[in-house]
């Protein structure tokens, strides 16, 4: 058999990523905090040696969003239901979709889009991205903002704003 090539790398050989960032259990009295947004996430496209063309694959439990209701201003998202049942939040519309549909979300307000599992099982979904940095995305529920100078962990300017909320320009340059 072949050697692997530095291009290719096995999904089941990379550790999943809880993109909730919520606490989890540890011991008996440490209480899970819980929350409405959780997904397990194993990036495929950095490991493979991926740079403008981000793929990820992503677990989806019951009764949670895949992440905030939100937009991007430069980069492109899709899906790919792999396994299971999902809501797609899409504008101001709630689409079913199951496995084998497949989702583009170009950037601007009309393709706002978050994933809703509220069936009883997990879903399995795959999510293609370009990667062009810097990067902002809009939060329409909450009135945000996120501001992305590059990939996450690499050290680069991640901030979130409440729209509305701006200095001016020369603010705090009087030094």
């Amino acid at each position: 058999m072949s050697e692997r090539h530095p291009n290719i790398v096995q999904a089941a050989d990379l550790p999943w990523i809880d993109t909730s960032g919520v606490k989890r259990a540890t011991s008996p009295g440490d209480q899970d905090r819980g929350h409405q947004f959780a997904a397990q996430a194993r990036p495929l496209s950095k490991p493979a040696g991926g740079v403008r063309l981000g793929c990820t694959l992503y677990e989806l439990a019951s009764g949670r969003k895949s992440f905030p209701f939100h937009y991007h201003l430069g980069n492109e998202e899709a899906i790919y239901i792999l396994e299971g049942a999902v809501t797609l939040r899409l504008g101001d519309r709630e689409i079913a979709l199951r496995a084998g549909d497949y989702a583009a979300f170009p950037p601007g307000p009309g393709h706002a889009h978050q994933l809703i599992n509220a069936s009883g099982a997990t879903v399995r979904y795959l999510c293609l991205s370009t990667n062009d940095w810097p990067e902002i995305a809009v939060y329409p529920d909450s009135n945000k903002v996120g501001m992305f100078g590059g990939p996450p962990g690499d050290g680069s300017v991640r901030q979130f704003h409440r729209l509305g909320e701006t200095l001016p320009y020369y603010d705090g340059e009087d030094r």
